[in-house]
């Protein structure tokens, strides 16, 4: 790879990372290139970027960026790794984990996942990331005791006052 090639590589990573608020770092090394084409399908339909890059372009661009706010990251870059971009903080897990499920494969194995400034190391970490809300589904909770707070009151007041009377005799 040129000096150039590597430049270019970097300038994309950093327009990436500056476009994202949550990325994933993967590692797809024992996969087939079928597999890794049919993950990339996967990604694609889910609104997900992958991009397969040498670890060390992608801590250039990382540090180039803000070297700092993604120090947790760095142990994680070795190996073949896979970023994985994307604006659901969650959308790459459920990738990762039913694409291991359905190929009955121990891979992408998440190295680690930057997500709005917090970072999860190690694979041990997919399932809590599964179970994320997004911004959209934590509005949605919260229209959702909006719609009918009274109600709610009322029927949580009334019970508590039925327990206390109860307990009373």
């Amino acid at each position: 790879m040129t000096k150039q090639e590597k430049n270019e590589v970097i300038d994309v990573l950093k327009e990436k990372f500056g476009q994202y608020n949550n990325f994933y770092i993967t590692n797809t090394e024992s996969l087939s290139v079928e597999q890794v084409s049919s993950l990339r399908r996967f990604c694609f339909d889910k609104k997900v970027e992958m991009k397969v890059a040498k670890n060390t372009l992608i801590r250039k661009a990382l540090e180039s960026l803000d070297a700092e706010k993604y120090a947790g990251v760095y142990d994680a870059l070795h190996n073949v790794t896979a970023l994985m971009f994307s604006e659901n903080p969650k959308e790459p897990a459920l990738i990762i984990s039913s694409f291991r499920k359905q190929g009955n494969v121990e891979k992408p194995e998440l190295k680690a996942a930057f997500i709005n400034g917090d970072i999860f190391v190690g694979d041990n970490n997919l399932t809590a990331l599964t179970q994320i809300k997004t911004k959209n589904e934590l509005i949605g909770d919260v229209i959702g005791l909006l719609q009918s707070p009274a109600k709610r009151v009322l029927a949580g007041l009334l019970h508590h006052h039925e327990k206390q009377g109860a307990a009373a005799e």
